[in-house]
C-alpha cells in the first residue's frame, strides 16, 4: 500500500514538470501560489493564530495517515469535519484576516496610482502644518504636567465610525483646545480626539484596542488603544503617558516612544503635511517667511 502511494505521488511530480516544460505559466503559478502561501505563514506567526495554524495541520496529518492506513472510520469523521472545516477557519482566524485585509488595503505602492490621495490636496498644507505645531505645542504641555492624552490623526482610512463614539466638535486644533479636552476634571478627558483635515473633529471617541502581547508592562490602555487604532487603520496617533509624561506615536501597529517635541514634529509634518506644491514653490522668499511666521503665532 505504501509503495503504490509512494509510486502515485512520483507519477504526479513527474506530471507536473512535464506541465512545466510544456507550459512556462505553471511555473508563475506555483510561484504565486508559494509567496502567497509564505505571507501567509509570516502573518499568522505574528498572532495568537500561530497556535491555531498548527492545530489545523495536525489534523491534516491525522487525515492523511487514516487515509495511508486504511482507518475507515477514522478517515470518515475526518472527512465530516473537513467538511465544515474551512467555514470553522474562517470564523476562527476572522481578525487575523480581516487585518490582513485591511493592511492590502492601505498600500500605498498601488493604491497611488489608483485613487487620488487625499493628503496631495494643497489646500490642506496650512491646515495640516498649523495643527501638528498646535498638537507638538500640547504635547510637550500635556508631558510637562504628567497629563495623559490620546490623538488621532486620520489619513487616508476614514474613521467616521470612530468618530461617532465621540462628541462632535468641528473646531480648530490649539494648544488651549487640546489642553481643555485632557484636564483630569473634563467629561471628554478619557477619551481620544480626532482630528480630520487638520480639523478637531469629535473628543471622547473609543479606540479599538490591541491584542499584541509583546507591549510593555509600563504601558497602560491609552498606549494599547494607540496601537489598536494604528494596526486597524493608516492613521497617525499620538500619546501622552499619564504615569511617566512620555510622549509616544504609533504608526502601522508599531510604536514610537520618548520623543521631544521637536522629533515629534518632524514625523508629524512628514505623515501628515502634503507635499509643497510647484506653484507655491515659486513664490519670493519674503512671502513665505511671512507665511511660516504667522503659523508659529
Amino acid at each position: 500500500m505504501a509503495s503504490l502511494f509512494e509510486n502515485d505521488m512520483l507519477n504526479k511530480i513527474w506530471n507536473n514538470f512535464q506541465s512545466i516544460q510544456q507550459n512556462p505559466m505553471n511555473l508563475v503559478d506555483i510561484l504565486l501560489v508559494a509567496f502567497v502561501v509564505y505571507e501567509i505563514l509570516v502573518v499568522i506567526r505574528k498572532t495568537r493564530a500561530a497556535q491555531l495554524a498548527k492545530g489545523a495541520v495536525v489534523v491534516l496529518v491525522v487525515y492523511a495517515l487514516a487515509n495511508l492506513m486504511n482507518l475507515r472510520t477514522v478517515v470518515w469523521i475526518m472527512q465530516s469535519v473537513l467538511q465544515i472545516g474551512f467555514l470553522a477557519l474562517i470564523v476562527l482566524f476572522q481578525p487575523e484576516l480581516r487585518r490582513a485585509l485591511e493592511q492590502m488595503g492601505r498600500t500605498d505602492k498601488w493604491a497611488a496610482t489608483l485613487f487620488k490621495n487625499r493628503r496631495d490636496d494643497p489646500s490642506l498644507r496650512a491646515k495640516w502644518q498649523n495643527a501638528c505645531l498646535a498638537i507638538c505645542d500640547a504635547a510637550e504641555q500635556l508631558s510637562d504636567t504628567r497629563t495623559g492624552a490620546l490623538i488621532v490623526l486620520e489619513r487616508n482610512s476614514n474613521l467616521s465610525e470612530i468618530i461617532r463614539t465621540g462628541t462632535p466638535l468641528n473646531a480648530d486644533v490649539n494648544r488651549e483646545m487640546l489642553g481643555t479636552i485632557f484636564y483630569e476634571g473634563t467629561p471628554l478627558h478619557d477619551g481620544a480626539v480626532v482630528v480630520r483635515d487638520g480639523v478637531l473633529k469629535a473628543a471622547g471617541c473609543v479606540l479599538p484596542l490591541s491584542d499584541n502581547l509583546e507591549i510593555g508592562k509600563d504601558m497602560g490602555t491609552r498606549h494599547r488603544a494607540a496601537l489598536g487604532m494604528s494596526e486597524n487603520s493608516d492613521a497617525v496617533v499620538v500619546v501622552v503617558s499619564e504615569e511617566t509624561g512620555i510622549i509616544s506615536m504609533a504608526k502601522n501597529g508599531v510604536l514610537i516612544r520618548r520623543l521631544d517635541r521637536q522629533n515629534l514634529f518632524n514625523l508629524l509634518q512628514e505623515e501628515l503635511v502634503p507635499p509643497e506644491t510647484a506653484e507655491n514653490q515659486k513664490q519670493p522668499f519674503w512671502r513665505k517667511k511671512h507665511e511660516k511666521e504667522q503659523q508659529r503665532q
